[in-house]
């Protein structure tokens, strides 16, 4: 993946970029009529008819263009649409921005930019806004279980990594499960702990790809994983799962946790240490993000500080 950093006065931009390795590409930008369709193409996937009604050319001179610019990368195939008896390419633009590298020297290292953070964060940080609602447990005993939450410290290490990516905070950041009214559950939202102590887990855990699940038969709380069919018993696994907002099918939800305080630390850490390998998907299917790791405590000392993923 390849990105475009734009630096204002202001704020940092970052664009999804296609770098192109044919000069000639170039020439497709200095085009008038091509340039035209490169724009049109940008606004909405068209097909070449639709494109010549739009611009008032010949299709024979769209078709040329069209040829070219997909050999060179610019636009890409779409779909194929059935149009009276006739089947029609729809294109689309391949990237909104293109680079073109001379030479691969002069470029500068910089490990605080992390655009593949900043694109994987959205809708949860836009425009270096905090656009999500952090939900911990309460401390006091609540909810079916009548459990006390003890994972609100995560949210510590959790808000200091969102920090780096935002620049405006509106307070609060978060809330306890038991403050929530309807307008909260109806915002992006990141939430942290279990079914046992958090109560807007527990309406979601039926929802969600690698689930918890109370067990009679060891009379304790398992995780499992409706993608690999495993199950998990250990303290220290913890879960970091990307869905749909049950509650507005617009937001988004982000949820960590664990069976315990172990377990919701070591998801805490994956999601802050290894957010990149996160947006990689599962194992068993890459376009659902839902991970399992298992936490490590890497120089003994009783703390979990690192982790491994196990699907």
């Amino acid at each position: 993946m390849q990105f475009l950093i734009e630096e204002t006065k202001d704020e940092q931009r970052v664009y999804d970029t296609k770098i192109l390795s044919n000069p000639k590409a170039l020439s497709s930008f200095s085009n008038e009529l091509s340039f035209k369709i490169i724009k049109e193409i940008a606004k909405t996937p068209l097909c070449p008819m639709d494109i010549a009604r739009k611009l008032k050319q010949h299709e024979q001179k769209i078709y040329y263009h069209i040829r070219k610019l997909e050999k060179f990368g610019i636009i890409k195939l779409e779909s194929l649409e059935n149009r009276i008896g006739a089947t029609a390419k729809i294109y689309s633009l391949s990237s909104p921005t293109f680079s073109f590298k001379v030479i691969e020297d002069y470029y500068t290292k910089n490990s605080k930019i992390k655009p593949t953070e900043i694109k994987f964060l959205k809708p949860f940080i836009e425009n270096s806004n905090l656009n999500a609602l952090i939900i911990v447990g309460s401390p006091d005993p609540h909810g079916k279980y009548k459990a006390p939450a003890s994972d609100g410290y995560c949210v510590i290490n959790l808000s200091a990594y969102l920090g780096q990516f935002v620049s405006n905070v509106k307070l609060p950041i978060y809330k306890l499960d038991t403050q929530l009214n309807e307008n909260d559950l109806k915002k992006n939202l990141i939430i942290i702990g279990g079914p046992k102590t958090n109560i807007i887990s527990e309406k979601i855990n039926n929802k969600l790809p690698i689930y918890f699940n109370y067990s009679e038969e060891i009379l304790d709380w398992t995780i499992i994983s409706t993608l690999s069919k495993k199950i998990y018993k250990e303290k220290e696994i913890g879960v970091i799962e990307r869905i749909v907002n049950p509650f507005d099918q617009t937001k988004e939800i982000f949820f960590m946790s664990g069976k315990g305080f172990r377990g919701t630390l070591a998801a805490v850490i994956a999601f802050t240490k290894y957010l990149k390998e996160f947006s990689n998907g599962n194992i068993y299917d890459k376009n659902i993000f839902a991970r399992v790791v298992r936490g490590v405590d890497e120089d003994s000392d009783g703390i979990i500080d690192d982790v491994e993923f196990l699907e």
